[in-house]
């Protein structure tokens, strides 16, 4: 019976950390929902961004003050390590992101983000020796396609500058870099102390850009206050927590990132049920896409 329980148990835990990080690409999917709302609402994407972050940090500071100290303990040492992760994985991702969108289609820049596994994979096979395997590329290649077919890459109509290109492929580098950092700061913390000043440092470099007029006119109405509680609770602190925690279970930089790629189905989705978006081909099959390589990653 022992013998069972070691052999089941290790199984349940990896599909643990798999569900864990699909909630937090579908988490992160819903961002749109919340950027467009308070986007009509006159706030600049400037000003988003530093709720988002200085935001999520607040409402973990209040939590953990009542359910863990422990967790603000870091030594001189890592921060170095913080900074990386706030200000170059979520940061300068950000603000590549944002640019790429101005400078390009939201296709083009949604597609260039999604290189973000590969820089994963390769990375993580130089820094850890994480083995590439056959089925780890296969469902790479997949996921990818999944996320060429959701920008809408099947109507041919795409095309991108060399500014665009630059952005978007600085924002996947970006973007990615969040799994490697984590991974090594989490050689040294637990989950929650490592997104707590990943945000932490991210909400201070952030402060550097808002408006004030912004931040009045978002607080001026209740439906700017429960936007930007959903911005920072439901698109940041609940889908870090969870990538950070099944990231550190799961144990494999490239698998994560490729799982997260539910992100921009998900977003495809909440767009045509929130904004009347239409149902293509190019959804269907991304979605279709996103499952097989989730199932080859099982």
């Amino acid at each position: 019976m022992d013998e069972q329980k070691q052999t089941v148990s290790p199984v349940k835990h990896k599909n643990l950390a798999m569900v864990c990080i699909l909630l937090a690409g579908s988490l992160w999917g819903c961002l749109g929902l919340f950027n467009r709302n308070l986007s009509a609402l006159g706030i600049a994407p400037e000003t988003v961004v530093m709720l988002r972050n200085l935001g999520a940090c607040a409402i973990l500071a209040l939590i953990f003050l009542f359910y863990d100290r422990s967790i603000f303990r870091i030594r001189l040492k890592h921060i170095p390590l913080f900074l990386c992760s706030g200000l170059v994985s979520i940061l300068f991702f950000t603000l590549c992101y944002f640019r790429s969108q101005q400078v390009s289609s939201l296709a083009v820049a949604a597609i260039l983000l999604y290189t973000a596994p590969t820089f994963v994979v390769i990375l993580s096979a130089i820094i850890w020796k994480d083995k590439i395997t056959k089925r780890k590329l296969i469902a790479l290649v997949i996921a990818f396609l999944g996320c060429c077919f959701v920008a809408g890459i099947l109507n041919g109509q795409l095309t991108v500058t060399t500014e665009g290109l630059l952005l978007g492929i600085g924002s996947g580098l970006f973007y990615s870099s969040y799994t490697i950092f984590g991974r090594l700061a989490l050689q040294h913390y637990q989950p929650f102390t490592v997104t707590f000043y990943t945000f932490l440092i991210a909400g201070i470099g952030s402060l550097f850009m808002t408006n004030t007029q912004d931040l009045a006119t978002t607080f001026h109405s209740p439906t700017g206050i429960l936007l930007s509680l959903g911005l920072m609770l439901l698109g940041t602190v609940f889908p870090y927590l969870l990538y950070t925690k099944g990231l550190n279970d799961l144990g494999d930089s490239g698998k994560a990132s490729i799982l997260a790629s539910i992100e921009p189905v998900v977003a495809s989705l909440v767009g045509i049920a929130a904004f009347g978006e239409p149902m293509t081909l190019g959804v269907l099959l991304g979605l279709v896409c996103i499952l097989v390589s989730v199932y080859i990653l099982r």
